[in-house]
């Protein structure tokens, strides 16, 4: 019997209403209908270091990780971010205490803003963002106050003072992305400080996501927000595995912050996933010891496929803005004559056979991003030279 129910209330919750299905499975979608080149999602087309997934393949024969691993992570991986963020950064944390494992990053900064967000919280994220920051805020009853990321001089920078007049009295977070996601910007040293300052003077939490922390190009640099005084006792800081190392797929992720703040974490993570990626976690553990070469080299690629990219879209008469980190270039449709990126990515794979994304989805304010398109540059170069051919006949 077809249970009925009452049309006087949609069976989907309120808070999740402004959100559909998204824009990259709508892009990816359109990819494979038309057998368009996808840079569009964010995934390279080939995996990792062979010693990285052999270390996964051993764990499973030896049975570890196959039934249900500790809830905050096997002491194998914990250990190894910790020992990752001391000798990157000088960070000390203490891996039975200061470190949490979760199912990607996604689900660190779900579980990050559901223990730390209360309805009725404010929540400065600067825009444009990763769409699951909207919904992350939404369903932790908070509301998201975007500061947003303007184009100057041929990058998109941070306006220091609207970020301060965005804070007030109902502002309980910070949520921070750098290298940042869909515009490539890196947040200086400078700017880094002035924030750490405003959320000390302010009191603020800071959750800030640092996927993309060993892809900085050029002049760039990456400093994690805990470095600066006063932020240690106050900072979220998110990692994850799968941008590093190039296996998406395995969901590995985690969250070092202070002990107070790792257990209010925790207490939310426990109920959405409890546990994930068990063998993924030994293996992703001697990911993370590898050398400094394969850090360079894994930049260097990157870096070499970034020219190759923003070269070929500069070609084809793009507005092309430059991407310090990141494996992600923001272009600007306006040269073509465009000004709507979500009706021009839709007709870009019939025009041309390359799939890219609509940055006003990553937008409040729809008409600040409507002219701007994010291409992804983690293909292998064959596959973007194909790409940039077929760019030109636009």
């Amino acid at each position: 019997m077809t249970r009925m129910t009452s049309s006087a209330r949609p069976l989907l919750n309120r808070r999740l209403a402004e959100f559909g299905t998204t824009i990259f499975a709508e892009m990816s979608a359109l990819a494979l209908s038309t057998g368009a080149i996808n840079l569009g999602q964010g995934f390279p087309d080939t995996d990792g270091p062979e010693e990285v997934r052999e270390a996964a393949v051993r764990a499973l024969r030896d049975g570890l990780g196959n039934q249900y691993p500790p809830g905050p992570g096997v002491p194998e991986l914990r250990t190894a971010i910790a020992a990752h963020q001391q000798r990157r950064y000088g960070l000390s944390c203490d891996p039975d205490t200061e470190v949490l494992v979760t199912a990607g990053a996604t689900e660190a900064i779900a579980a990050s803003l559901l223990a730390l967000v209360e309805p009725g919280d404010e929540v400065i994220a600067f825009e444009p963002y990763y769409d699951s920051y909207a919904a992350c805020i939404a369903m932790a009853g908070g509301r998201r106050v975007p500061v947003t990321l303007r184009p100057h001089e041929g990058s998109f920078r941070l306006d220091l003072d609207e970020l301060r007049d965005a804070v007030t009295d109902r502002t309980r977070l910070l949520l921070i992305n750098t290298p940042h996601n869909p515009t490539g910007t890196v947040l200086t040293r400078e700017e880094l400080a002035a924030i750490a300052e405003l959320a000390v003077e302010r009191d603020l939490l800071v959750v800030t996501d640092e996927v993309y922390e060993h892809l900085v190009f050029d002049d760039a640099e990456h400093v994690p927000p805990a470095t600066f005084p006063g932020m240690r006792e106050r900072t979220v800081t998110i990692g994850s595995a799968g941008k590093t190392f190039s296996f998406t797929g395995w969901k590995v992720g985690w969250v070092t912050a202070a002990p107070e703040l790792v257990t209010a974490v925790r207490s939310a993570k426990q109920f959405l996933t409890y546990v994930s990626s068990g063998p993924f976690q030994y293996a992703v553990a001697e990911a993370l010891a590898l050398p400094d070469s394969y850090f360079t080299a894994f930049r260097d690629d990157m870096l070499a496929k970034r020219d190759l990219l923003a070269g070929g879209l500069a070609e084809a008469g793009f507005g092309v803005f430059k991407s310090a980190g990141t494996y992600f270039i923001t272009t600007d449709i306006r040269p073509l004559g465009e000004k709507d990126g979500f009706a021009f990515c839709r007709a870009l794979p019939e025009r041309a056979g390359v799939v890219a994304i609509p940055n006003a989805v990553f937008y409040d304010h729809r008409e600040e991003g409507a002219p701007f398109v994010r291409f992804a540059f983690c293909k292998r170069t064959g596959v973007l030279e194909e790409a940039v051919k077929r760019l030109r006949t636009l």
